[in-house]
């Protein structure tokens, strides 16, 4: 169900609220990047668990609780590559190593010194000016 927005100017989507939103939408089953926030009731903290987990996506993942403690005890039951506890999902600052879980994100970590495994291959090179007499 439509809230609010739900149009684009050019390649611009302006904010949408979708509610009700459940698996088998493709709100629910795929990963949106825009301005859209997809809600989908529960009644318990297990439920939402699973409702969060049953996605083949986990890039980044937000949970609102009046109590810390409770929230993380739910963050470290989902799968995902960024955890935010009553915080917003864009402040996954990259100097940071992370990455998504599933088919989000590169499947690896990314940020700051990660990067270097990450997106180069070490080589050992010896360098001399003249070879070496052999035999030793």
């Amino acid at each position: 169900m439509l809230h609010a927005g739900g149009s684009h100017d050019g390649l611009f989507f302006e904010p949408t609220a979708l509610g009700r939103v459940r698996a088998g939408m493709r709100a629910f089953d795929e990963e949106v990047f825009g301005p859209v926030a997809s809600v989908t009731p529960f009644a318990t903290d297990d439920e939402a668990v699973a409702l969060a987990n049953q996605t083949d996506y986990g890039l980044a993942a937000a949970v609102m609780s009046r109590s810390v403690g409770r929230a993380l005890a739910i963050g470290k039951r989902l799968r995902t590559g960024l955890l935010h506890i009553n915080d917003q999902t864009v402040l996954g600052d990259p100097h940071a190593p992370f990455g998504g879980r599933g088919m989000s994100g590169n499947g690896s970590r990314v940020g700051g010194p990660a990067n270097w495994d990450e997106f180069t291959q070490w080589q050992w090179v010896t360098v001399r000016d003249a070879p070496p007499s052999y035999p030793f």
